[in-house]
C-alpha cells in the first residue's frame, strides 16, 4: 500500500525537524480587521519552509539511498530546502530549476554545495528531466509537494504554532491563512490541525488549488497564466495527494493581485522590518485586502523570503 500522510507522520517529522533547527518566530500583527498572528517561514535558515519537508524526506532514507543522492526540481526554495538537507546529511543533491530563477534563490542553492540543471520552463517539463536524471543515476526523486513525507514535514510549521499561539494568543489557532502553491504546506497544515478552517491564498491566474477545491474536481492553470512575481507558486497543476487532504478538510481557497501582495511585503517590512518574498506574502495580502476575515486567533504563514534585493527594493519603494 502506496505510504498515506498522516498526523503521526507530521508528529515524527516534528522532532527529527526540532533536532536540527529551532522554531520559528509567531509574531503578533496588527491589522484594520483585528490582530493576527504570523508564522515567520521566512526566517528559516535557507529563508522559507521548505526545508521541513525535504530535511524529513531525505533522514528518511536508507543509508544505501543515501549513497546515491537526490534530484529535485524547484524554482528555489524547495531546491535550497533539498541542498541545505542534503549538505546536512552529507549527500549529493542535484536540482533543476528554471533559467530565470531569482539570482538569489540560485546563488543560495548553489552555494549549499547542490549541482544544478538549468531548463526552459516555458519549452521543457522539469518533472520529466528530473525523473529522466533520476532515473539515470538511481537516485530519489524529491518532489516539491507531490510526496507524503514532504507533506508531513511542510505540517510541522503548523504543529510548532500551536504551543506558540497557546502560550502567545490564550489558545491554538481558530483559522489560518495558508500561501499555497502545489499546497505542501496547507495540507501538512490540515493534518496538523484538523479540526481548524483553512484558507489558501493563490496568486490571481493562478488559483488552480482554489478552483479545484470548489469545483471538487483537480483543475490545472488555464492557458497562458498572467506573468506574477510569486515565482514559488507557480504550479501548473496540484497533486492528487494534496488536494485529497485539503478537500476533505473542507479548506476553500482565494485569489490575490499584485498590487495586493506589493501591499502586504510593504505592510510587512514597515511594522515588523521583515523581507518577505512575494510569494511568501501572498496570505498575508489576503487579509490585508479584505479577502478574508480573521478571527479571534489567526494564524497566517509568511512563507518565504528570497527575494533578489533590487526587486524588493522596487516594491517596498513603490
Amino acid at each position: 500500500m502506496t505510504r498515506q500522510p498522516a498526523l503521526q507522520g507530521v508528529k515524527e517529522a516534528a522532532a527529527r525537524i526540532a533536532s536540527v533547527v529551532p522554531p520559528t518566530p509567531l509574531l503578533p500583527f496588527e491589522t484594520d480587521q483585528g490582530r493576527i498572528w504570523l508564522k515567520c517561514e521566512n526566517l528559516q535558515p535557507i529563508g522559507a519552509f521548505k526545508l521541513r519537508g525535504a530535511y524529513h524526506r531525505l533522514a528518511a532514507l536508507s543509508a544505501e539511498e543515501r549513497t546515491k543522492g537526490v534530484v529535485a526540481f524547484s524554482s528555489g526554495n524547495h531546491a535550497q530546502g533539498v541542498a541545505w538537507a542534503a549538505r546536512r546529511l552529507d549527500m549529493h543533491a542535484a536540482i533543476v530549476m528554471p533559467s530565470d530563477a531569482p539570482k538569489a534563490k540560485l546563488g543560495a542553492t548553489l552555494a549549499l554545495g547542490a549541482e544544478v540543471i538549468a531548463y526552459d520552463r516555458e519549452a521543457e517539463s522539469r518533472e520529466e528531466i528530473a525523473a529522466a536524471l533520476a532515473k539515470e543515476r538511481e537516485a530519489t526523486l524529491v518532489p516539491s509537494f507531490d510526496d507524503p513525507w514532504i507533506v508531513e514535514g511542510q505540517g510541522t510549521a503548523a504543529l510548532e504554532a500551536i504551543s506558540q499561539m497557546e502560550e502567545l494568543a490564550g489558545g491554538p489557532p481558530d483559522s489560518t491563512v495558508i500561501c499555497c502553491g502545489g499546497g505542501g504546506l496547507s495540507a501538512g497544515s490540515a493534518l496538523a490541525l484538523p479540526d481548524v478552517p483553512i484558507t489558501i491564498v493563490e496568486p490571481e491566474g493562478w488559483d488552480d488549488m482554489a478552483r479545484s477545491l470548489a469545483g471538487g474536481v483537480i483543475v490545472p492553470v488555464g492557458d497562458n497564466p498572467p506573468p506574477t512575481r510569486c515565482d514559488a507558486l507557480q504550479t501548473i497543476r496540484v497533486a492528487p495527494i494534496t488536494f485529497d487532504i485539503l478537500h476533505r478538510h473542507g479548506a476553500r481557497g482565494v485569489a490575490v493581485t499584485e498590487g495586493e501582495v506589493a501591499a502586504a511585503m510593504r505592510a510587512a517590512f514597515s511594522q515588523t522590518s521583515l523581507v518577505v518574498e512575494p510569494g511568501g506574502a501572498v496570505a498575508l495580502a489576503a487579509v490585508l485586502a479584505g479577502k478574508v476575515q480573521p478571527s479571534e486567533r489567526t494564524l497566517v504563514t509568511l512563507s518565504g523570503g528570497n527575494v533578489d534585493p533590487a526587486v524588493f527594493a522596487e516594491i517596498i519603494c513603490g
